[in-house]
């Protein structure tokens, strides 16, 4: 065992100390941070330079009713509006050339029809521009509505009744669904979560197989196989690497959750409300670990029998791009499912061992699943990392050994009988 130490503890602080890992980590706990305080520091920019005073938009507002337009005002600042309004006696088409010139942002022609209903034209530069003249029209339906009522001769009591919400409450007979509002709070979590599941199953697999093959292009294989066995040498590069993920993993975690918790910013608790952190579900969390940690063992195996094969850092990528493919194609089936997450062939896919790490997740986030399934999921995926892993030592003992270019994975029955001899 002290060989297979040694040799993670290589793995562990060879990229620990590397230039690319720190940077990465440290522009990344930045980023976090920034991210959390990012409405801060616009208050804080727009205080210095004094660009919020010149912030609020003002809308011109040509009232040929004569009412609507002190009454626009009125309601724009019941709801709280930051915009200006300006009635003004201009044409139509003096405001038009304003607007073209850039003198002025935006107006609105008011008026009333025989029926005594709102007519408004709204006219500005950018045909984007979708905030200000749905506010606009919110106001302006109030305001049709005081009308109706004060012809109708109703009360505001009256009115108000009238825009009653009715009690509708959606329920699901499957004994797997959860409520709407655990729904809704359980995919953002589980969104997040298979993220961070399929960005370090990618990002690890792929470094264990760069190791690998760097060490073979320097010939530095060749003397470690001849202390250790290459078994040995494998499974020791992937618990190191692995370590690592889950140490730079645990600090995002912890600088992700220090920064939000710090922050006294608005958009920061609806950050949590939105996805879900803010009911973190203590069981979906431990499952993510679960499936991380067997996700990554599972693609780091095959990374490295892959990885074993080629004599190139430059052929890394094209010999691992099926495991590529197998982790995309586990997070777009998965990715589909949050919208329905009890759809059948999802509950299929979750037991098919190379995307279980991410279905069964997925399912077992969402759902409310008899225990057996996600214990039963767990189990095929132990068997098949215990079975490659077993398949993939045979492969690594002769691949190791083998130099020149590697044309494709027919190279797996050449390295098996190199490691036999």
């Amino acid at each position: 065992m002290r060989e297979f130490f040694i040799i993670f503890k290589q793995a562990f602080l060879t990229k620990a100390k590397t230039k690319s890992f720190i940077i990465t980590t440290a522009l990344m706990i930045a980023a976090v941070f920034l991210f959390a305080n990012i409405s801060k520091i616009f208050d804080t920019v727009q205080s210095i330079t004094g660009s919020d005073k010149d912030s609020a938009e003002v809308l011109y507002v040509v009232d040929s009713s004569g009412d609507l337009g002190e009454s626009l005002v009125t309601q724009l600042s019941a709801n709280e509006s930051d915009i200006t309004v300006k009635i003004t006696d201009k044409s139509e088409q003096v405001l038009t050339n304003e607007v073209r010139d850039g003198e002025i942002e935006s107006f609105v022609i008011l008026g009333l029809d025989s029926t005594s209903r709102i007519t408004a034209a709204y006219s500005s530069m950018s045909a984007l521009d979708f905030q200000l003249p749905m506010m606009i029209e919110d106001a302006l339906q109030t305001i049709q509505t005081e009308i109706n009522a004060n012809e109708l001769s109703l009360t505001t009591e009256q009115v108000q009744t009238l825009f009653t919400p009715i009690s509708f409450e959606q329920k699901s007979v499957s004994p797997s669904a959860k409520t709407e509002e655990e729904l809704g709070q359980a995919r953002g979590l589980v969104y997040v979560l298979m993220f961070l599941i399929y960005f370090s199953v990618i990002i690890y697999s792929i470094m264990i197989a760069t190791e690998i093959a760097a060490e073979k292009s320097s010939r530095v294989m060749e003397i470690l196989i001849s202390s250790v066995s290459p078994a040995k040498h494998m499974f020791a590069k992937i618990l190191g690497v692995g370590s690592l993920g889950l140490v730079q993993m645990v600090l995002f975690g912890l600088a992700g959750f220090i920064a939000l918790k710090t922050s006294s910013s608005d958009m920061v608790d609806g950050f949590f409300s939105v996805f879900g952190f803010s009911n973190m579900n203590v069981v979906t969390v431990v499952y993510a670990v679960i499936f991380f940690l067997l996700g990554y063992f599972l693609y780091a195996t095959l990374a490295a029998l892959l990885g074993s094969l080629v004599s190139r850092t430059e052929d890394v990528q094209q010999m691992i791009m099926p495991l590529n493919l197998l982790i995309v194609a586990a997070f777009m089936i998965a990715a589909t499912g949050l919208g329905n997450p009890e759809m059948l062939y999802l509950k299929y896919a979750s037991f098919i061992p190379f995307f279980a790490p991410l279905v069964m997740f997925l399912r077992v986030g969402m759902l409310e699943l008899p225990l057996w399934e996600p214990l039963l999921s767990i189990g095929i995926m132990l068997v098949t990392i215990f079975i490659l892993g077993w398949f993939g030592a045979r492969v690594y003992r002769g691949g190791v050994l083998m130099y020149g270019p590697s044309k494709s994975l027919k190279d797996l029955r050449k390295a098996i009988q190199l490691g036999k001899e």
